[in-house]
């Protein structure tokens, strides 16, 4: 995906209540680019030109690890707080 689909498709996941502004999006982008988490991909339309986002190998990896941390997180402070989710 692009930037802007980025922003919208995590929008619509959401139902609305994540907004990635662009300040914030870029920089991380830019980021993982350069760690190697993303592989991208320039795409000339018309006289604009897209630069498309994918996961590398490495990248996909590392996102399902935080996933799974953070997941991790989210069961230890439910126990600590001492809140069940149905």
């Amino acid at each position: 995906m692009y930037g802007y689909e980025i922003t919208q498709r995590v929008m619509e996941l959401s139902d609305g209540r994540i907004s990635l502004t662009e300040g914030a999006l870029y920089p991380t982008l830019h980021k993982l680019e350069a760690e190697g988490m993303l592989n991208t991909e320039v795409v000339n339309i018309g006289k604009r030109v897209r630069k498309y986002y994918t996961l590398t190998a490495a990248g996909n990896a590392t996102a399902k690890d935080r996933v799974s941390e953070f997941l991790d997180f989210i069961e230890t402070m439910s126990s600590v707080l001492q809140v069940k989710f149905s």
